[in-house]
This record gives structure tokens, C-alpha cells and sequence, in this order.
């Protein structure tokens, strides 16, 4: 059974508000990659010279880092998942090209696997 129109129309639309708010967050934090389009690179802060400004912005650096590398997969992930759709191939495992569920979908639209590959490669990494 195909996944209804309505549905993918829906999960397009709630796919192009998250890359829209994920393009945001990423430019809080981070500048556009001169050498790498596409990649970030997370800005370091300066809240002055004292010592623990300066481990604040450490601090700050390091878990912007991480939150960059965080954004950018979830933007990937929403990006693949926009590509898929207009490629009709929308809500298709890609490890068993069987139909993912409609509610793992509603639950994570940019999900590129059903729940039963995504158990076995969990359970194998």
C-alpha cells in the first residue's frame, strides 16, 4: 500500500520548515566552510581576556562543535529526505524497499529506514 499523497504533501512540508529552522540554528553558531560548501565551520566566541572568559569560550566552542555536527546529520537527513520525495521514492527503506511506517514517518519524517532494519543495525553496531 503506497503512502497517500496527502501524507508525503504533509511530511514535505514540516521537511522544508525544519531545514528552514536546522539552517537557522547552524547560523547561529557557525559560518559557511570556505573550503568545504556545504560544511560549517562553528565560530569561536570571544567574551573577553579574562581567564574565565576564556574558558567559557572554550567551553562554549567545544559544545558548539558537537551541536554543529549534530545540525548539519539532521540536515543532511532532511535534505535526503526532500530528494527522495521528489524522486517519488519517498517513505522506502533503503536497506529492504519495503514502505516505512506511516508512524515512524510522522515520528521522524527524514527516517530513511523502517523500524525492523534500523533494530537489526542497531543491535549490529
Amino acid at each position: 500500500m503506497a503512502l497517500d499523497k496527502a501524507f508525503i504533501k504533509e511530511m514535505e512540508t514540516g521537511l522544508k520548515e525544519e531545514k528552514i529552522k536546522l539552517t537557522a540554528q547552524l547560523a547561529e553558531i557557525s559560518t559557511n566552510s570556505s573550503r568545504n560548501p556545504g560544511e560549517n565551520t562553528a565560530s569561536f566566541p570571544n567574551f573577553g581576556d579574562a581567564e574565565d572568559e576564556n574558558a567559557a569560550e572554550v567551553t562554549t566552542f567545544s559544545n558548539n562543535l558537537t551541536l554543529e555536527r549534530t545540525l548539519e546529520t539532521n540536515l543532511r537527513d532532511v535534505d535526503k529526505a526532500l530528494a527522495s520525495i521528489a524522486a517519488g521514492k519517498y517513505g522506502i527503506c533503503k536497506y529492504c524497499h519495503k514502505e516505512i511506517d506511516e508512524k515512524r514517518l510522522r515520528a521522524r519524517p527524514a527516517s530513511s529506514s523502517c523500524i525492523d532494519c534500523k533494530k537489526k543495525l542497531t543491535l549490529e553496531g
